[in-house]
């Protein structure tokens, strides 16, 4: 057995897909839906997406600042996860993985939700910067979009099961990834 196939069987090993458990993970989930768009995607009709990134405990338990004053448990806002981005416990400086989540979990609980400031993939930067995460202290939304983006892994690219919904995970983060290196080579 090469060591990508013992990597892999490990990782299928820690995920439950049935019951949406990720140990140790950044999710992200994505939902096309009807309605306005400040930014339409080609082939669409009219709609906008709504995303969402959370956190995984060391149970797999997933916490998500799916709005104001709303940091949902165990389930992302729109559904179930279509990319994960594996974190390792051991790059934490905190003693408890958990206790940075918890408390990250805690302080956005409180928080008014801002689609541009304040939201999901800042709820997982802040219990990055709490466990102090590959020692750093600068982790930002923007970061945590980069990271899932280019190190995470679509859900449904292991078995192909659903070539559907693999076509659209990779069409939308590229998409987005254009539109947003648009917006900051505009601005600069």
């Amino acid at each position: 057995m090469t060591m990508t196939e013992n990597k892999q069987k490990e990782i299928a090993r820690e995920i439950d897909e049935a019951r949406q458990r990720f140990p140790y993970y950044g999710l992200y989930q994505f939902l096309a839906t009807r309605g306005y768009s400040l930014v339409p995607r080609p082939g669409t009709r009219s709609g906008h997406e709504h995303e969402t990134t959370g956190i995984c405990t060391s149970s797999g338990v997933i916490r998500d600042f799916a709005g104001s004053y709303v940091v949902s448990e165990d389930k992302l806002a729109f559904g179930k996860a279509t990319k994960y981005w594996r974190l390792s416990p051991s790059n934490s400086e905190m003693s408890s993985w958990d206790d940075a989540v918890h408390q990250a979990s805690e302080e956005y609980g409180h928080r008014m939700h801002s689609l541009f400031c304040d939201n999901c993939h800042s709820h997982v930067a802040r219990a990055l910067n709490l466990m102090q995460y590959n020692g750093s202290h600068s982790w930002n939304m923007f970061k945590i979009w980069f990271f899932i983006l280019f190190y995470g892994k679509c859900q449904f690219c292991r078995g192909f099961e659903d070539m559907g919904t693999f076509h659209s995970c990779v069409h939308h983060h590229w998409y987005n990834s254009g539109i947003f290196s648009w917006i900051v080579l505009t601005v600069t």
